[in-house]
């Protein structure tokens, strides 16, 4: 089984850091999310994001336990998270803090 890195447990998209993800590839976390498994349904880039649930258009991408911005339509478990399917907060100020996880 393929693995991917969450570092949050409130995190919903998962970073391929060791190899490629393959379509249809079984899917596991190592890091706090430790529990989930999805399957791939696009292909991952090395580096790229795999969603580990269901993200609805509108709804805040939490990788690394920030904001990375908000889905630009519906985005299935397994899918691949990337430009074309998130608008970036990076650099606005008005939507840079939304979804944040702070430490307390």
């Amino acid at each position: 089984m393929k693995k991917v890195f969450v570092v949050y447990a409130t995190d919903n998209v998962g970073t391929a850091v060791l190899e490629p993800i393959q379509t249809g590839d079984h899917v596991g976390c190592n890091g706090e999310r430790s529990d989930l498994e999805v399957i791939a349904l696009d292909d991952i880039a090395y580096g790229h994001k795999i969603a580990l649930m269901d993200i609805a258009a509108g709804d805040t991408v939490l990788k690394y336990g920030l904001s990375i911005g908000s889905a630009s339509h519906d985005i299935k478990e397994g899918e691949h998270v990337h430009a074309h399917n998130v608008e970036s907060n990076r650099g606005r100020g008005d939507l840079a803090d939304r979804g944040a996880v702070t430490a307390e």
